[in-house]
């Protein structure tokens, strides 16, 4: 090989190597931005609050770039018990103020803000083949009725309903949360669940809502807190307070506190 050869296939070498340093170097970094550096905010939800703060969250990384909200969503309970034990959160929002009592007091870092209420309504099949037609049915013979579990912020609030109403009907089964108890609903497999009104306005097609009585339905608050110091966690808790936020609680059936 000529010397002016070897020259150009080292000059080629190096400028393959800067490159490939280069690449690596992109792929290896953290992503940056004016708003949020690639920061994440963890939430964890109650499962009735799954489809609005999956919007709100949304919103709230439009207006943020380079943070990612990361939820999950589960039975309120179930939320508190996992924070007491070290699970990662930034915010925590719950069904029913009462969930928040098992709460480590060190967990608290912010004052708990209601952020908006819901009531109970019957859920049926679409076709509501047991013929549902208020809670008068509940205690009718071979009615497959399912509840959240009694610990659960849903089956609380069932519970109540029932002594409003001076029944103990069967429960066919209790289930984890008020999106299981929906689900039983959905496929057929429950006659008729009781579960938040907001839960059958987001099935949609997938099951009929059979209204509850004022004077006997329950009311169930709703509060959030921050269970960490990051900044983006008030932000957040912001966000849901906003006339934007409190807008997509309410196209969802939420009530104002």
């Amino acid at each position: 090989m000529t010397t002016s050869g070897a020259r150009a296939l080292r000059a080629t070498a190096a400028l393959g190597l800067a490159a490939l340093t280069t690449s690596l170097a992109a792929c290896g970094a953290p992503a940056t931005s004016a708003g949020g550096g690639g920061r994440t905010l963890t939430v964890l939800a109650a499962a009735s609050l799954t489809d609005v703060f999956e919007q709100v969250a949304a919103d709230f990384e439009a207006d943020h770039p380079g943070v990612t909200v990361e939820q999950s969503f589960s039975a309120s309970s179930t939320i508190v018990q996992q924070v007491n034990e070290g699970a990662p959160a930034d915010v925590i929002a719950l069904a029913g103020q009462s969930s928040l009592d098992p709460l480590a007091p060190e967990l608290r870092l912010g004052p708990p803000v209601v952020f908006t209420t819901n009531t109970l309504e019957l859920a049926v099949p679409a076709d509501n083949p047991a013929g549902i037609g208020g809670t008068q049915d509940l205690t009718k013979d071979g009615i497959r009725l399912v509840v959240c579990q009694p610990e659960v912020p849903c089956g609380t609030a069932a519970r109540t309903l029932f002594e409003h109403l001076g029944i103990s009907p069967d429960v066919a089964s209790f289930e984890p949360d008020v999106r299981a108890t929906l689900s039983k609903v959905e496929l057929g497999e429950a006659d008729v669940g009781v579960v938040y009104r907001t839960d059958v306005a987001a099935a949609g097609d997938g099951v009929a809502g059979v209204e509850i009585p004022a004077a006997d339905n329950v009311v169930s608050s709703y509060p959030v807190l921050a269970v960490s110091g990051s900044p983006l966690a008030q932000a957040f808790i912001d966000e849901v307070m906003s006339g934007r936020g409190q807008q997509r609680l309410a196209d969802a059936g939420f009530v104002a506190p």
